[in-house]
């Protein structure tokens, strides 16, 4: 990571995009980033943004590039909550919390930009701008959503339903029984919440079964019912 001196204008009209500040103007929001309550740092790919357990001390927008939120656990399995892309916003729900640290680790998952706004400009924010404060608030509460969909969606299935969601999504994206698949298998199975031994053992199951044929590249469907066990 480094800290670096970049012309905030130069993302001023994409922050203005955003829900917490689309009721600024371009002029407002250049008075607002002019104070020094703010940094911008770039982070190379695969850099460690927040660890876990780090305090939240700023609510974070990204600017460029895309950030991921993994939970690593003992025996160093990578599973991935969420990904985060431009003008995505990280740290909305710990940043006032009573429990204001990173329950996971937050890293760059390309080379990324980030602007870290200071929790006092925050304040400041919320007390100036009633809009400011009610896009917070639903920046908090979608946030909680997504975090409760998908730890409720990796607890409640098996290893197969998983791959089975994932290419029946794909078939329908990509109109072929031959999925295509545009990330390595420890991509995959980060994205699926399993382990890659486990998603190796489960395809080569699908695989004896008759359902599925794969290589490096592409996983063909065989039964497109998929049927479960």
């Amino acid at each position: 990571m480094r800290w670096v001196q970049i012309n905030i204008e130069k993302y001023i009209s994409g922050i203005s995009s955003i829900n917490l500040f689309n009721d600024f103007t371009i002029e407002e929001l250049n008075k607002v980033f002019h104070v020094s309550k703010f940094e911008i740092k770039e982070y190379g790919k695969e850099q460690v943004i927040h660890l876990q357990n780090e305090i939240c001390h700023t609510l974070d927008i990204v600017l460029n590039g895309q950030v991921t939120v993994q939970k690593i656990d003992e025996y160093g399995n990578v599973l991935t909550i969420n990904v985060f892309s431009n003008m995505d916003i990280i740290g909305a729900n710990l940043i006032f919390s009573s429990r204001n640290y990173y329950p996971m680790t937050v890293a760059a998952k390309t080379s990324t930009t980030i602007i870290h706004i200071q929790r006092e400009l925050i304040l400041e924010l919320c007390q100036s701008n009633v809009n400011f404060r009610v896009g917070l608030m639903k920046e908090i509460s979608d946030r909680t959503i997504i975090l409760t969909d998908k730890i409720n969606a990796i607890s409640l299935k098996t290893i197969r339903q998983c791959i089975i969601e994932f290419l029946r999504y794909e078939y329908h994206i990509q109109k072929s029984n031959v999925i295509r698949l545009n990330m390595s298998k420890k991509d995959l199975s980060e994205r699926l919440g399993i382990q890659r031994s486990s998603l190796s053992r489960e395809l080569s199951k699908m695989r004896e079964d008759g359902l599925l044929e794969y290589d490096v590249r592409t996983i063909t469907i065989k039964n497109i019912s998929l049927g479960k066990r």
